[in-house]
């Protein structure tokens, strides 16, 4: 008979034995040998650009028939701090862009209106979009945003993308923890793709969607001779957009070649958010947030009536700039004539992260016992070697 300190070292054991075991690869689209243009960075995620923190809080639990306010839950939330939580009260410049406005993405007025991001962007589903408001005014206010200088408003950015296929969507599990959590727990270097965070209930091209990043090393100079400078460019999406006839992966014909469907019609968003270091001013900052725009097309999407179609662009260059204690400021920035670099950085990011958020998936089972296969890899790579790509 097992004494109680030996069943508690049993499961220590076991324990140590699991933490030592070999976890499984995180397979991403490159590891496919699917060809991409340019440059990626060293993780080929947001996070390559130097101060960005990405952090999730993922909600999975129950199963079978939809039973409003108890699940099955798919859900979760996401936060990207620009700066990092050590500068927390330093805005960014920023500009948006709405390629099709059936979507939320709050404090985007005052985005346009001052060119800066004040904050943390926050993604979610759409029915959580007012508590993930809240809660982040209650963290920011905990962190310092408001205090003696008389700063005591907040505007902050929170987007969404409709999980309702999979989640109980209309119980409202979002709380104001999560969003914390996410908040609280975001870090660089390496983070999850796939159905974690906001991205957890999320389809795209009719299989598994969800978060997708990529970034591009950027090399711009003023001549063949001329010294040149090296800048980064992240994209980060919620990827829940497309029809499966759509889907095209380095110019193979994917959705026709594995057909299905899971709606009748396009119902879904993509959210996306471009971080880089290159010194950019807030109308230039628009024009890499338009880009977005190419890269999701090169994957075949259309852009659908029901599609909320929702980016924002952010440098972490010219730090301090929005210190009103002093009257003038020098800033850096970068000729438009020297940008079509970025430009095609963004496309060719955009383009990646979508087909990253499908390759790191898998098959999800929702409410209602709604099931979204994932994008299966071993077809894919079928496909590429039929096409010559």
């Amino acid at each position: 008979m097992r004494t109680r300190s030996t069943i508690t070292l049993w499961f220590l054991l076991a324990a140590i034995a699991a933490a030592r075991e070999p976890q499984p690869k995180v397979i991403r689209a490159r590891d496919l040998g699917i060809p991409f243009d340019g440059t990626p960075g060293q993780l080929n995620m947001i996070t390559d650009v130097a101060g960005v923190e990405v952090g999730y809080t993922t909600l999975i639990r129950g199963q079978g028939k939809l039973e409003v306010g108890k699940g099955p839950v798919r859900t979760g939330v996401t936060a990207i701090i620009p700066r990092g939580h050590d500068s927390l009260n330093d805005p960014v410049y920023a500009g948006m862009f709405s390629l099709n406005g059936n979507g939320e993405m709050t404090g985007g007025h005052w985005v346009e209106e001052s060119g800066f991001l004040e904050g943390p962007i926050v993604i979610t589903n759409t029915h959580s979009v007012g508590v993930a408001r809240d809660a982040t005014i209650d963290w920011r206010v905990k962190h310092g945003a408001a205090d003696n200088t008389g700063y005591w408003w907040s505007l902050p950015v929170v987007a969404e993308t409709w999980d309702g296929w999979l989640n109980d969507i209309n119980g409202f599990h979002l709380k104001p923890n999560d969003v914390w959590n996410a908040l609280d727990s975001a870090h660089g270097g390496a983070i999850e793709e796939g159905s974690v965070g906001g991205g957890t209930g999320m389809i795209c091209y009719e299989f598994k969607g969800g978060n997708g990043t990529a970034s591009r090393k950027i090399d711009i100079s003023t001549g063949k001779n001329a010294p040149k400078r090296t800048f980064t460019v992240g994209v980060f999406l919620q990827a829940n957009f497309g029809r499966r006839a759509g889907l095209t992966i380095a110019g193979v014909p994917v959705g026709k070649e594995i057909p299905g469907e899971v709606y009748k019609e396009e119902a879904g968003s993509c959210i996306a958010v471009v971080a880089t270091d290159a010194p950019l001013l807030p109308h230039q900052l628009k024009r890499l947030a338009r880009r977005v725009s190419l890269g999701l097309a090169r994957t075949g999407t259309v852009s659908g009536n029901g599609s909320g179609d929702l980016f924002i662009a952010f440098s972490t260059a010219n730090p301090k700039v929005a210190n009103p204690d002093q009257v003038t400021h020098s800033v850096e920035t970068i000729p438009n004539d020297l940008m079509d670099a970025l430009f095609a950085g963004v496309v060719q990011a955009t383009e990646e992260a979508v087909v990253n958020a499908l390759i790191d998936n898998h098959d999800m089972t929702g409410r209602d016992n709604h099931v979204v296969p994932a994008l299966p890899r071993d077809r894919v790579r079928e496909l590429l070697k039929k096409y010559g790509r």
